[in-house]
């Protein structure tokens, strides 16, 4: 969570993939500080965790996630997500 942090002041994300269990920062605290930051505000968030609960969805919905995944997910599901939020067409698997 603290590197993430570290990293998003010198390489700004077009896109978020955080797990709500990261050390020292978990993600709902690190997408909480993103959505509160000008900077940041905007770019679009996916969580993924193996935390399915409604609490934990609610939460993450109430911070402003874009997307929630749970694990396992599949590979092409993740694609559509991020495809969705980047407003790109969908790569075709090779």
């Amino acid at each position: 969570g603290m590197d993430a942090l570290a990293k998003l002041q010198t390489h700004p994300p077009a896109l978020m993939l955080l797990d709500i269990e990261m050390p020292r920062i978990d993600g709902f605290e690190l997408a909480t500080y993103m959505r509160n930051s000008d900077e940041f505000r905007n770019t679009p968030i996916i969580m993924i965790t193996s935390r399915s609960g409604d609490k934990h969805r609610r939460r993450a919905e109430q911070i402003g996630v874009d997307r929630f995944l749970t694990k396992p997910y599949q590979e092409q599901q993740l694609l559509a997500r991020i495809n969705e939020l980047l407003d790109t067409p969908p790569q075709e698997a090779h």
